[in-house]
């Protein structure tokens, strides 16, 4: 058995939190007025985990993917699940609820291909009530913006990583 080992080290571009702390301490708090909006509605926890990692895998955010992977571990998530996040479309492991969350999340996400269309809003529309998909775009919105700071800054914690 082989061990896989940390050969490349990923710089820091730019500590953010030390050299825009007031922005810093906003994105803080835009996330928690996310996660109560997203509590309002009885948002499920899972879910909300496979959101942000969705968002992030789409961005290229590392250093959020490895934080909302372990973060949806520790709620119970499936490894099986998370695996298959890339691939929703193709597995049976999502529920129509789900697969509308995650489908509405690459839209927002990637917006500027085709500025979330009529049928991504319909769907989500049709699972999820006003309040919930209000809830939803807070969290979409929130980590995309953690995602932007994240990749732009390079914002990974130099030898994290544990095989």
């Amino acid at each position: 058995m082989s061990t896989i080992k940390n050969t490349q080290q990923i710089p820091v571009r730019l500590d953010f939190d030390s050299h825009a702390p007031h922005f810093s301490r906003a994105m803080a708090h835009l996330d928690n007025m996310a996660i109560k909006e997203l509590d309002a509605v009885d948002f499920d926890h899972r879910l909300r985990e496979l959101v942000r990692i969705r968002a992030s895998q789409l961005n290229g955010c590392a250093y959020c993917i490895d934080m909302h992977t372990k973060d949806a571990r520790a709620i119970g998530e499936t490894e099986q699940r998370i695996y298959a996040l890339p691939a929703w479309r193709e597995t049976p492991y999502f529920t129509d609820r789900e697969r509308a969350a995650l489908a509405f999340t690459e839209s927002v996400t990637l917006l500027a291909d085709d500025h979330v269309p009529n049928a991504a809003y319909d769907a989500v529309a049709a699972e999820f009530s006003p309040d919930e998909v209000a809830a939803l775009v807070s969290l979409i919105v929130a980590i995309n913006a953690w995602n932007a700071i994240g990749v732009s800054t390079r914002a990974w914690v130099a030898g994290s990583y544990q095989p």
